[in-house]
């Protein structure tokens, strides 16, 4: 699903424009990214959590000189479901299988 069907379902779910909607939604992802920057994970209870996670340093390669290298320590985005959330994805796509 796209960010455009996304905002299209859930104008029509609601009734409310989809201009609306897709300020919204903006709104919304940006309020999350910022807050991701910014080393404060958020939380949406029954939905997931977007966190930030450290990456240890360790030794990648460059293939094509052959040649080790060391990648730093970093940080990365992520999102982690909630349980309930995961359970009703696997039990939904079970039943169709």
């Amino acid at each position: 699903m796209t960010k455009a069907e996304l905002v299209a379902e859930v104008a029509t779910k609601t009734g409310v424009e989809k201009l609306a909607v897709q300020q919204t939604i903006e709104a919304m992802m940006k309020v999350i990214k910022t807050s991701l920057q910014n080393n404060q994970n958020v939380y949406l209870r029954g939905f997931g959590s977007f966190i930030v996670k450290k990456r240890a340093q360790k030794t990648g390669r460059i293939i094509t000189e052959k040649k080790p290298i060391i990648i730093p320590e970093h940080y990365i985005p992520a999102f982690k479901p909630a349980k309930t959330f995961t359970e009703k994805v696997k039990q939904s796509l079970h039943n169709k299988a």
